[in-house]
């Protein structure tokens, strides 16, 4: 079951780049979902989570240096919502790999809730710049 679906017309950025690693991203967030709620091997959830925040800092960084090669005037915003993200990220990867925490169908809702704000109002405002 998919939690979250790419479409043009709900994430389209209009920068190739962007789309094509949201596409991935949204891929590898529903797998850690799928994995998740049907009860998988707890090592094969950690491997998932694992390689979906991995792909979210490099998918991160590289909006950044796109935005810093053209001068983009939101980049400390979009910067700071970057890394608000990746804390809470790796306090959820730190605390499931100690036992501590579990990755639930909430914890989805949440991910896709902080994608479903934060491409619209963050990563739009880039596409006349980047493109």
């Amino acid at each position: 079951m998919s939690l979250i679906t790419w479409t043009a017309e709900q994430y389209g950025t209009q920068v190739d780049f962007a789309d094509e690693e949201h596409r991935v991203l949204f891929d590898k967030l529903n797998s850690l979902y799928d994995l998740a709620i049907s009860g998988a091997e707890r090592t094969a959830i950690g491997s998932q989570l694992d390689d979906l925040i991995g792909y979210v800092v490099e998918h991160f960084a590289h909006e950044e240096r796109e935005m810093v090669a053209k001068n983009f005037t939101g980049f400390d915003a979009h910067k700071a919502e970057h890394v608000a993200f990746i804390s809470i990220a790796a306090d959820l990867q730190k605390k499931f790999h100690a036992g501590e925490a579990d990755v639930t169908e909430e914890v989805g809702q949440l991910i896709k809730g902080w994608l479903d704000s934060h491409i619209p109002k963050f990563d739009f405002g880039y596409s006349a710049v980047i493109s």
